[in-house]
């Protein structure tokens, strides 16, 4: 189950980011952008739900410095989740309401939440190495 797990994590990460600095560079909000976000979403839930099935079954254990990592990474990934799906939401509202100045300043938006989802990335993959 590992493997599947870090293959859909890494999936919302590249699916996530192409999302998030396409908007940035283009300066607007496109459904096309709301799609990756999605996309992002979906891969980063169900490796999410596969690293948690691997936790419970006690087959990987970390110590030390890495089960730390893990830790944050689990509280931070939490919040990553829910601020991903608030920020699919708001892109759908934002797109449906169709206000050029919304379109435009989204993209503010999308980096901090781009920002917060890469620490829970970074630290599980560091956790997971140390462990």
């Amino acid at each position: 189950m590992l493997m599947p797990a870090i293959i859909l994590i890494t999936s919302a990460l590249v699916f996530y980011t192409i999302g998030v600095w396409a908007e940035h560079l283009q300066k607007v909000l496109k459904w096309w952008h709301a799609g990756l976000f999605a996309l992002g979403l979906i891969c980063d839930a169900s490796g999410t739900y596969l690293m948690s099935q691997i936790a419970a079954s006690g087959e990987v254990q970390a110590v030390g410095v890495g089960a730390g990592l893990n830790t944050i990474m689990a509280v931070t990934g939490a919040a990553a989740l829910l601020l991903m799906v608030l920020h699919l939401v708001w892109a759908i509202i934002v797109l449906l309401r169709n206000r050029d100045a919304e379109k435009k300043s989204f993209h503010k938006f999308s980096l901090i939440v781009w920002g917060i989802w890469l620490i829970p990335y970074f630290t599980g993959a560091i956790g997971a190495n140390m462990g």
